[in-house]
């Protein structure tokens, strides 16, 4: 049995290395998500020595931080349309080099306005690698293993953030000017942005998409190679006959038939950003140095809260397609109340000041393995999961815009909430993990082991009346039934 038949839930011999080595690649995506979120929190505690104004001035720090978020923002909402335009491979390789000059700008940025300019460019790359990261793996992907490979982009998102905070912990060590040490620390975001560059060579298109351009008989190379040489015929024939329907466009997601499906997506992304994990993110070494513990050795903490960060999202990519979607959703949505409940009470109860620190590291790493295994993972899959080929940029375009837009509040506001009190802010993501539980109970239905196509017929089986179908749909039939044809 080969290594990824060990590693993951198939016996199928269509599934190959090839397939996992491409993912890996595209999951780089993630890595420099993860890295541009994380490197920012210790940069943050060294920008004063050259930007004063940022002292005392939460606003302003809040805005240096949301920055990226606002670039996401843009990036998203053009990055479903440009994938559908460009190809997700295009995509990408734009992205990579967005991310590059965006870093650039950050180290040498003489003033704060320039810095957050390269923030917010850097946060276009994000934008539009969220959105197209996903999207790829899940189009290449064997049904069987499909959430295991994209949650390889999880994987990579929060190893991204780890390796951040364990440059962010040795560039501090250094004792080097505090002045320069955050320009090293936001500068070292080109590396991996040439990694990725480099490995875009050996990353084909998506079949699905080389289908949407008429492309069949490439979409066939592609596919037979990404299938280890199984026949393929059947596949090809489900893409085609989806591929087939209309050309969808942002109204289509409005259709009768597709609204439940959005509210799904849209609630998901915003129940993954307001949940408290970017607060986290973003303001760890903030709220452990709130907590009684100086730079270095907040910087210190967040390693260990980025190690289980990657854990236990490299555990969900052996649950997600064994265990499935919403148990690991509705199960992290239960810890991550408890622990958030946990966080809230060492800053209520009287007596707890001498603990405040550990219960506060203690809590905030129980807080991020139950999220990293189910929102921080589950999220990204369901939303490339569930809507139908013709419309999926675009549905992802908006749901991902959405999701930024949540972040950029999140982002932009914590420093505010958190000077307001840590009960309140941690009182508030408490609720909201109620919230959500609620949410994914009664909404988001399991889609493990199913092909998209799979998925996509039974959308419109069970969503699509007479009276329902889309525009061109009707108009389709119109011209049938006034030329007489059944």
């Amino acid at each position: 049995m080969s290594l990824v038949h060990r590693l993951l839930p198939t016996d199928d011999d269509d599934v190959g290395l090839f397939v996992v080595v491409i993912s890996a690649l595209a999951a780089l995506n993630g890595l420099l998500f993860g890295f541009d979120t994380g490197v920012v929190s210790g940069a943050l505690l060294y920008m004063s020595e050259t930007f004063p104004q940022l002292e005392a001035n939460a606003f302003l720090q809040g805005t240096v931080v949301s920055g990226a978020m606002a670039g996401a923002i843009v990036g998203a909402a053009f990055g479903g349309r440009l994938a559908d335009r460009l190809g997700r491979r295009r995509l990408i390789l734009i992205g990579a080099v967005l991310f590059f000059v965006g870093s650039f700008i950050m180290a040498v940025a003489p003033s704060v306005p320039i810095l957050i300019a390269g923030r917010v460019l850097d946060g276009v790359g994000i934008g539009f690698a969220s959105v197209v990261g996903p999207l790829y793996i899940a189009e290449i992907a064997p049904a069987k293993i499909r959430g295991s490979l994209v949650t390889l982009n999880n994987v990579a998102i929060t190893g991204g953030i780890l390796v951040s905070y364990i440059t962010n912990q040795f560039i501090a060590s250094l004792a080097i000017d505090a002045g320069l040490s955050w320009r090293v620390m936001l500068g070292l975001g080109m590396v991996p942005a040439m990694i990725l560059f480099v490995g875009i060579i050996f990353m084909p298109e998506s079949p699905r998409w080389l289908v949407e351009q008429d492309r069949e008989q490439q979409a066939r190379s592609v596919l037979s190679r990404i299938r280890n040489g199984a026949n393929i015929d059947a596949e090809m024939d489900d893409i085609m006959q989806m591929s087939n329907r209309e050309e969808g466009s942002f109204r289509d997601l409005l259709q009768p038939w597709l609204r439940p499906v959005l509210i799904v997506g849209l609630g998901l992304a915003v129940l993954q950003q307001i949940s408290g994990i970017n607060a986290i993110v973003y303001y760890a070494p903030t709220i452990l140095e709130a907590s009684g513990y100086s730079d270095i050795a907040s910087l210190f903490g967040t390693i260990g809260i980025g190690s289980i960060n990657v854990l236990f999202t490299i555990v969900a990519v052996f649950l997600v397609d064994r265990v499935g979607r919403r148990p690991l959703l509705l199960g992290g949505l239960t810890g991550m109340f408890v622990s958030l409940t946990f966080l809230t009470g060492a800053y209520i109860l009287p007596g707890m000041g001498g603990i405040i620190g550990p219960l506060t590291i203690g809590s905030l790493m129980l807080f991020v393995a139950f999220h990293a295994v189910s929102l921080g993972s589950v999220v990204w899959l369901v939303i490339s999961e569930i809507f139908p080929l013709n419309v999926r940029g675009a549905a992802m375009g908006v749901t991902t815009l959405v999701l930024w837009f949540a972040n950029f509040l999140v982002a932009q506001f914590f420093p505010s909430l958190f000077e307001i009190g840590p009960t309140v802010a941690f009182g508030v993501f408490a609720g909201i993990a109620v919230a959500g539980f609620v949410f994914v109970y009664a909404l988001v239905p399991e889609t493990k082991g199913r092909s998209l196509e799979e998925i996509e017929a039974d959308l419109r089986e069970t969503g699509v009346g007479d009276e329902e179908l889309s525009m061109t749909e009707q108009a389709d039939q119109s011209d049938r039934v006034e030329h007489g044809d059944d």
